[in-house]
């Protein structure tokens, strides 16, 4: 039997109550509700707490919260879209739970996640900064991570290059070209580092330009003229040294001879 929703004042949802879910010590207002697992999660990370008896706590109890994160345990996900950042250094990652800031502090909550069994292996389908253009090359298409240890932190640090390539027409396509550096934390440093797939991206102060251009036929001639005196050159050079290679073993051979 489904108990009843619990009252903020404790008791039990009565047929003509409205209700309004305890938020366990965290409310802002005294009368403030917190009607979901969700919403008692939210105040605590409001208030900076951490919340560790999820089983104790009613609305998560009836959603069902605990069953869902170990029936999701051991599953991967797969991610793809476009994110819009401003062309000063930041970051962008992949990693459990949800975040959150506490005095300026970039914090974590990993509640209700094995982070000792978190596996963070990987492979990257395509990471590129900006519009495709021919010859680029993105170092990371492809790559692939297999995690090893129980907990760590996989890094990417990534160095952006502002990049315009204009065709043949004329057309400029304005995009980015990238080098990339990896490194993965191990959990036994201190402190413990989060654990998750981290893109530590900064933006190069230089620009590279590629134009596509049309040889004209005089510079075509220009190289044929250059290849055929190179190919004369190099056959003279070869016919020299056979020449008077031939004349210093005739000239030993009469020499010979004459003794």
């Amino acid at each position: 039997m489904i108990e009843k929703p619990l009252q903020r004042h404790g008791g039990r949802l009565d047929h003509n109550e409205t209700y309004c879910g305890s938020c366990y010590g965290a409310e802002v207002l005294d009368d403030a509700c917190c009607n979901s697992c969700e919403d008692v999660r939210e105040a605590y990370r409001k208030k900076g707490w951490g919340l560790t008896n999820l089983d104790q706590i009613d609305q998560c109890k009836r959603e069902g919260f605990i069953q869902r994160i170990k029936d999701e345990e051991g599953e991967g996900c797969n991610m793809n879209g476009l994110l819009e950042v401003n062309k000063v250094a930041g970051n962008f990652h992949f990693a459990p739970g949800k975040s959150f800031h506490q005095s300026n502090i970039f914090l974590q909550n990993l509640l209700g996640f094995q982070t000792e069994n978190y596996n963070i292996s990987h492979k990257i389908n395509k990471l590129s900064f900006g519009k495709e253009f021919p010859g680029v090359v993105n170092p990371l298409d492809g790559a692939q991570w297999t995690h090893q240890t129980p907990f760590g932190m996989y890094q990417y640090f990534i160095k952006v290059v502002p990049t315009i390539y204009t065709d043949i027409r004329g057309r400029k396509i304005y995009s980015n070209q990238f080098s990339v550096t990896e490194h993965f934390r191990d959990a036994d440093v201190y402190p413990k580092p989060p654990s998750g797939v981290y893109f530590i991206y900064d933006f190069s102060p230089i620009k590279v330009i590629f134009t596509e251009e049309n040889k004209s036929l005089l510079h075509v001639l220009t190289n044929i003229c250059a290849i055929i005196g190179g190919v004369f050159t190099v056959a003279g050079i070869v016919d020299a040294f056979l020449y008077h290679g031939h004349r210093v073993i005739k000239k030993k051979m009469e020499l010979g001879k004459h003794r």
